[in-house]
This record gives C-alpha cells, structure tokens and sequence, in this order.
C-alpha cells in the first residue's frame, strides 16, 4: 500500500509547465498550488501539473461560419 507521490522541486515544476521560477514561488505564495516544505525545502506533488492544466482548459468552439458543420 504505497502513497508515495513524486515530488518536484520548483525548477522541475516550473519547466514541466513552461514558467519561470519565481512564477511558482509566487504562486506558492498565494496558495495557488498545493506545496510541501521539508525543512528549507519546497516540494510540489506531480499532480499538481495536470490540476493546473485542467483548471485552465478552455473548451474550442466551431470556427466562424461553420456553425452546424463538421470541420474536415
């Protein structure tokens, strides 16, 4: 019965989303991500990437002109 999750490190997090750092940091600060400090460390769970991505998903909608119409 394993819990572990992955943890990355604000480098690694901000690379997989495509920011910087200090945009991490700053969410963290915010309490925008979830985050877990180990002594002077701040770690971010894996799965916080892909609440993001989720969180910020817009649905497409039918390009103009084409309303009723399957795109091909």
């Amino acid at each position: 019965m394993s819990h572990a999750k992955k943890l990355m490190n604000v480098a690694e997090f901000a690379e997989s989303l495509g920011v910087t750092a200090a945009c991490i940091r700053r969410w963290i600060y915010e309490r925008r991500i979830v985050s877990v400090k180990l002594g002077r460390l701040v770690k971010i769970p894996e799965t916080e990437t892909e609440r993001l991505i989720n969180l910020g998903l817009r649905p497409a909608r039918p390009a103009k002109g084409t309303a009723g119409k399957e795109i091909q």
